[in-house]
């Protein structure tokens, strides 16, 4: 009983502690989505992350082999999926990357480059909680395909050409202002009104 008593005192401290934490942090940023994170809110969530993944994950090696063909279809699937968060690029500068919290990772530089194939194919079909990274597992073996070509192109990011990033914006998804003007536009041509 004497042990028990300094136990529940620490406990409740500590826990108090969390609470008063967690209003202060809640009070200055006003949960705010529009900052950056700050370095140990990044380095803990990357720890966490890296915690909560399943031991055999980041053993897990593309077993896609690395091909035109799968490069060209991951690029296209980014493009088509990805892109508007990251960018074509990867950068994340795109009106969606920029104001999420945290923002979208610029996918050539290191913090996702030294990911492992298994650890990306995880984002990828799992997501991410708490962070604008939807999981987009289907279950399916045409999905899981599809997830492994991402990280074929994921790590092509660093290196894709100008030409490779004109062929992807023709692959973007258009808003339906931007269908509507062409459909506009092909009506004036045909004279019609």
């Amino acid at each position: 009983m004497t042990m028990l008593r300094p136990m529940l005192i620490g406990a409740a401290m500590t826990i108090a502690i969390g609470m008063a934490m967690s209003i202060w942090y809640a009070r200055s940023t006003g949960l705010s989505a529009r900052g950056e994170p700050s370095s140990v809110e990044a380095r803990v969530a990357r720890g966490v992350r890296a915690w909560a993944l399943p031991a055999d994950v980041t053993e897990r090696r593309n077993p896609v082999p690395l091909t035109d063909a799968a490069l060209a279809d991951g690029r296209a699937h980014f493009a088509d999926h990805c892109a508007s968060c990251h960018a074509n690029d990867g950068s994340g500068e795109t009106e969606m990357g920029r104001n999420l919290f945290p923002k979208s990772p610029d996918m050539r530089q290191e913090a996702t480059q030294s990911l492992t194939d298994g650890e990306l194919f995880w984002i990828i079909e799992n997501g991410i909680r708490f962070s604008g990274m939807p999981g987009w597992g289907t279950g399916t073996p045409e999905g899981e395909q599809a997830s492994w070509n991402l990280v074929h192109f994921i790590r092509h990011l660093p290196r894709l050409t100008a030409a490779e990033m004109e062929e992807m914006k023709a692959m973007n998804p258009r808003s339906p202002v931007e269908i509507r003007q062409d459909i506009e536009a092909e009506r004036f041509l045909d004279g019609l009104p």
